[in-house]
């Protein structure tokens, strides 16, 4: 793909049924899942990306069998129960978050030693919180660079027994909540379980709810009481086959754009009994003006017949990803559009409170920025390069304007690898059709 995508206008309702990959954020819960339990687990419905081929590649430079299918989306890995092959050996994690502090936490609990490297982007994204309770629980952690950030070098603590009381640690998750989920994740090689008390005002979120939820379907039950969340005594993940759900967030930018041209979207195997956060944001689009329901084949949006938006004030903390997607529309509503509570998008792979800022107003659109927050004023975007941070939601949001738009091109399209690299392939298909 050339250095920058440009977007071709449509200037009729669209009448899209699109399929997404399986989800970023449950692919790689499964893959850890699926290393730390005891025999072979075969997941289905596989996210094959950057992110999760950085987390594959990281379990097999572990010494994993792995054995992965991209035609079929389908991987299989064999566990060793808690246990890792090896006691030393060097992962790269690439600009994954996830993969980032899942495989960190593993790693600091597992016995040798083990170095963890990452993009430039990624080193410059909050560890210290993890990387002190780590050090706290008995990991030694050396940095190799930046005192706080990625690469690493890791002593991990070694065997655990199922001797002695309950570990009880303190936790802030103001930062990111995938500091909780990895220490969740990995606390069955802590056989005398687990208590995570919760310092920060923010005690749990959506990401969380699908950890609990998927370690549950794994064979491993957690509780939380409001501050603490406590993984039991011996508990242990099961292998077998595991279904992954499509990737909700993936699904928004095409719902978004029914929205944008009061036409109809319907996403394949996206329902209500998805576990992903950002299901709140296609009842958001409710309120914005559009009609959703349920179908047999997945949920289907249809925008407001005049193709017009309603303004609002929103607090998008539980599905901060769809922020992007979301002032991507803003600028067609009838009315400003103001975004809450979203401080920590600013420590995710761009600032994307600025970036949001930067671009809209480069396209002529007025807006002001706060620390946790954006209003975004109604108006008519210009034609232009739309810049993208080298942040894959960026990119795809923002695409969204040129539907509208004429003249709005994406600089650096393939940065959507990260989680869906067909994504401009089948942009470009559904526009064409």
């Amino acid at each position: 793909m050339k250095n920058t995508y440009h977007v071709k206008t449509q200037y009729k309702k669209i009448n899209w049924e699109v399929n997404v990959p399986g989800s970023k954020s449950m692919t790689n819960r499964a893959l850890l899942m699926a290393a730390l339990a005891d025999g072979t687990t075969r997941l289905k419905g596989v996210l094959f990306s950057d992110d999760s081929r950085n987390f594959l590649s990281s379990l097999k430079s572990l010494g994993f069998v792995v054995d992965a299918n991209e035609q079929t989306k389908e991987v299989t890995v064999i566990g060793l129960n808690g246990a890792l092959p090896v006691t030393s050996g060097e992962i790269f994690v690439g600009s994954a978050g996830t993969a980032a502090r899942f495989l960190t936490a593993m790693l600091a609990l597992a016995q040798g030693t083990f170095t963890v490297n990452a993009s430039e982007q990624m080193k410059k994204r909050p560890m210290k919180p993890l990387f002190d309770v780590l050090t706290e629980m008995g990991a030694k952690i050396t940095y190799l660079e930046q005192e706080g950030f990625l690469p690493v070098k890791i002593q991990g603590i070694g065997k655990t027994t199922g001797a002695g009381d309950t570990l009880h640690i303190t936790l802030d998750i103001s930062k990111s909540t995938q500091f909780l989920s990895a220490l969740m994740l990995v606390s069955p090689m802590l056989k005398q379980g687990l208590r995570i008390e919760i310092t920060s005002g923010r005690k749990e979120g959506s990401y969380i709810r699908i950890t609990q939820k998927m370690m549950e379907q794994f064979g491993a039950k957690t509780e939380f009481d409001g501050e603490n969340y406590l993984m039991p005594q011996g508990i242990s993940y099961k292998a077998g086959t595991y279904q992954i759900e499509p990737d909700v967030s993936a699904a928004c930018y095409f719902y978004a754009a029914a929205a944008l041209t009061g036409g109809r979207t319907v996403v394949e195997n996206v329902t209500w009994d998805c576990m992903q956060g950002d299901l709140k944001f296609i009842k958001l689009l409710e309120q914005l003006g559009c009609s959703v329901q349920e179908t047999a084949f997945g949920i289907e949006v249809t925008g407001a017949a005049d193709g017009s938006i309603k303004g609002i004030t929103v607090d998008m903390k539980d599905f901060s990803d769809q922020t992007m997607t979301l002032a991507a529309l803003a600028p067609f509503a009838q009315s400003p559009v103001r975004i809450e509570n979203i401080g920590h998008i600013r420590l995710q792979e761009s600032d994307r409170i600025h970036a949001v800022a930067t671009e809209l107003t480069r396209l002529g659109i007025l807006c002001t920025e706060e620390e946790a927050a954006i209003t975004i004023y109604p108006g008519t975007p210009k034609a232009g390069i739309v810049q993208t941070y080298d942040d894959h939601r960026m990119a795809m949001a923002f695409a969204l304007i040129g539907l509208k738009v004429e003249g709005i091109e994406i600089a650096n399209p393939m940065c959507c690898k990260k989680t869906f690299e067909e994504y401009f392939d089948v942009l470009e298909q559904l526009c064409a059709d």
